[in-house]
């Protein structure tokens, strides 16, 4: 019996100590992120059959177990990673909120300073100041978008450089998790099947990093180890196998690095950017396709449009030499990308035919054979059909090719991409600017009726009408006829016996490029000139008209000003930046509680592990003190046969 008492006595003793050891265990890592409480299993031996019925044999540990809830587990890692995705996309697109909104350094003070000076020199035409200042202004407007552009650049510059040093961490990640699923796979089959807490605490903590880089999907196998993919199923580790990305150059765009995926040959598979999704790298392209490249669309629209429209009315002006205007701004055109896939030698080129019709979209081309081609607006994804081969105008853009395509080989054309970029100042000589029109209607000296003409305007859009300074002479028959001569061409125009003309309407005179209105009671043999503008210092008819550009809306197809389009650039960025902050906070609000109730069923209670720590110390008191007993016992029977 004593040795029976004994027995039972170790085997309490074993009990105790092991959970004592596991209570410190547990107290050791209390701070351990990714750790998850231990908690002994002890279960009775089987009792022993005596004459006096069944005696217990004490107790055995079975396993030490992780409280570990999966469901919950698994919403944090799902959590984590998408508040990390919203603080990445916040992050980002709050750089891009500041520089627009910033009352110094946006676009606008730029704009009105320089409508400003076309102001001026509206107002004194013949002011070489006031045309300098204006020429200044203008270049101090270009440095401005260059400027934004710039820094737009730099954000996508620091967006590779994250891609790329996010790339090299899920690779890190993935091989530390590859090495564990081999450990588990090897400690498992050690125990007899028990589970190796720490190894699954570890590689658990592994996947939880690992998604706050970017999601992934996770296959528990039926040997401990675990399948990670991510994408559209890509699989980056495999057991004790992992795979690896890599960071490569866009086929269609060269300043952008995209995530590609590696197979074991050593292959490079491109993936769907889109379907990459959940932390830091999800938040990164998200970023980049949904805000960055429409930013730097729209601004280069502003800029692109605003050296379109003004060059195309200050052409129909003349400078303070008497010459026809030329371009004001430098003109910015689009950019057209060959896929590297390519294996045709097509080259696709890409202007502009209507400023008004520009969307501000990038554009996918892609050649189906034949002469037929299809044409994607990525902003929307609407498709037109080019069944009749190119080229051909579609959304203010005239696309046109030279040599022969291969069919699926594609094309990224970004109309306005590099707009903010490109533009500059044209002219640098003062006297350049083309303020006056280039003709101007007179009435004879010697005319006795009270008959009028107005100086007249140019007829948009340029170039102007090759004609427009040739001399043309009116001369009324009658009150209400009258003949009209191009002497430069020795053209008649509107002979006799002339055109009726009502005195109490005017009449409109449209010819050789130039409008004007006559007006009154002209008198018989009275003769109107239309002309050449010579000695037209103070002329500012055309300044007028450039000056109105300011407001007129030009854009998104005459709905849209200069700055209503730069206006509705900083309201969808600013909404966008305070959408993912509100989102990103709520994330992290959930996030947090999701942890919390986590931890309080996997966490550590120092509380707990106290009570638990004094529970087994007392009952390895008590073991020991069971063990004495036996031991005087065992000794008493001994002493029996002396």
């Amino acid at each position: 019996m004593g040795t029976d008492i004994f027995g039972v006595s170790v085997s309490a003793l074993n009990t105790a100590q092991i959970g004592l050891a596991t209570t410190e265990h547990n107290i050791a890592n209390a701070n351990t992120p990714g750790y998850n409480r231990q908690q002994v299993v002890q279960t009775a031996r089987p009792a022993q059959l005596t004459g006096s019925g069944y005696v217990g044999q004490g107790s055995d540990v079975g396993s030490v177990k992780r409280i570990y809830d999966q469901f919950l587990s698994a919403q944090v890692v799902q959590e984590q990673g998408t508040s990390a995705q919203l603080n990445t996309y916040y992050a980002q697109i709050q750089q891009v909120n500041n520089m627009l909104a910033d009352p110094n350094a946006g676009l606008s003070p730029a704009l009105q300073d320089f409508f400003g000076a076309v102001s001026s020199v509206s107002s004194a035409p013949e002011s070489i100041p006031a045309r300098q200042t204006l020429l200044s202004n203008a270049q101090t407007l270009a440095s401005r978008f260059q400027s934004m552009n710039q820094r737009l650049s730099d954000i996508n510059s620091s967006v590779n450089d994250q891609i790329m040093n996010g790339v090299t961490t899920i690779n890190g990640y993935a091989k530390q998790i590859a090495a564990l699923n081999q450990n588990v796979v090897t400690a498992t089959a050690q125990a007899g099947g028990k589970p190796p807490n720490d190894l699954l605490d570890q590689r658990d903590q592994l996947i939880t990093q690992i998604n706050q880089e970017v999601k992934t999907n996770v296959v528990k196998q039926d040997d401990g180890s675990i399948n990670l993919s991510i994408g559209n199923g890509q699989l980056l580790v495999v057991g004790s196998q992992a795979f690896s990305l890599q960071a490569v150059t866009s086929l269609n765009d060269p300043t952008k690095l995209e995530v590609a995926y590696g197979t074991a040959g050593g292959n490079v598979i491109r993936m769907q950017q889109s379907g990459i999704q959940g932390g830091n790298l999800g938040g990164l392209l998200n970023f980049r396709n949904q805000s960055l490249d429409s930013a730097q669309n729209s601004l280069g629209l502003v800029a692109m449009g605003l050296a379109g429209t003004f060059n195309q009315q200050h052409q129909l002006g003349q400078d303070l030499n008497g010459v026809l205007g030329g371009s004001f701004f430098v003109q910015p055109v689009p950019v057209v990308n060959k896929s590297t896939s390519n294996t045709g030698a097509a080259v696709v080129g890409a202007s502009v035919s209507s400023y008004s019709a520009l969307t501000g979209s990038d554009y996918s081309l892609q050649f189906n054979g034949g002469t037929s081609y299809t044409l994607t607006r990525l902003s929307d994804n609407t498709v037109t059909s080019i069944p009749g081969g190119l080229p051909q105008t579609v959304d203010g853009l005239t696309i046109s090719v030279a040599g022969v395509p291969v069919v699926n080989d594609s094309f990224m054309i970004r109309p306005t991409v590099n707009g903010a970029l490109s533009i500059a100042v044209a002219i640098t000589d003062p006297a350049k600017v083309a303020a006056a029109a280039p003709m101007r209607a007179n009435a004879t000296l010697t005319n006795n009726g009270t008959g009028k003409i107005s100086a007249g305007s140019v007829n948009a859009p340029p170039p102007p009408n090759a004609s427009i300074q040739n001399n043309v002479t009116v001369a009324f028959i009658d009150p209400t006829h009258y003949t009209v001569t191009d002497n430069t061409a020795a053209t008649t125009l509107v002979g006799l016996p002339g055109a009726l003309y009502n005195p109490n309407m005017g009449a409109t005179l449209s010819f050789n490029g130039w409008t004007t209105q006559l007006t009154g009671v002209p008198g018989v043999g009275d003769t109107f000139t239309v002309g050449p503008n010579t000695n037209a210092s103070s002329d500012n008819r055309n300044a007028l008209l450039l000056g109105g550009l300011q407001t007129q809306n030009t854009l998104i197809g005459g709905t849209a000003s200069y700055q209503g389009v730069y206006g509705q650039l900083v309201t969808q960025v600013g909404n966008k930046t305070r959408e993912m902050q509100v989102t990103s906070t709520a994330q992290d609000t959930m996030l947090q509680q999701t942890i919390q109730a986590q931890q309080a069923v996997s966490g550590v209670n120092l509380d707990e592990e106290a009570a638990n720590l004094l529970r087994y110390q007392r009952a390895y008191q008590a073991a020991g003190k069971a063990m004495q007993i036996a031991s005087t016992m065992f000794d008493t029977l001994l002493s029996l046969g002396r």
